[in-house]
């Protein structure tokens, strides 16, 4: 599985549905899961992007899958990149 870094930030509407119901990042977040995607840690951060969120998933597509079906409601943008540990990365390079 491959580890991917979720950055996320929230439209007027979805600013809107947190403060009415803050509890709706962790509904987010099962549905998420549902998808076969496992939240491995997620932080509320401060700058131009509300949410970095560290995901486990078995594919590509799959997060596509995920960020096309979030984005589509209307209440957050997402940019979604793959990650490789350091390790890994030095294991590449030699």
């Amino acid at each position: 599985m491959a580890i991917y870094i979720a950055l996320s930030t929230l439209t007027d509407e979805g600013r809107r549905t947190l403060k009415n119901r803050p509890e709706r990042v962790k509904e987010v977040n099962k549905e998420i899961e549902a998808m076969g995607i496992k939240v491995l840690g997620q932080y509320a951060v401060l700058g131009p992007y509300d949410f970095l969120t560290l995901l486990e998933a078995p594919s590509n597509e799959s997060v596509l899958k995920m960020s096309v079906e979030l984005g589509s409601r209307g209440t957050v943008q997402l940019i979604t990149l793959p990650a490789i540990s350091v390790d890994d990365f030095i294991k590449t390079l030699r």
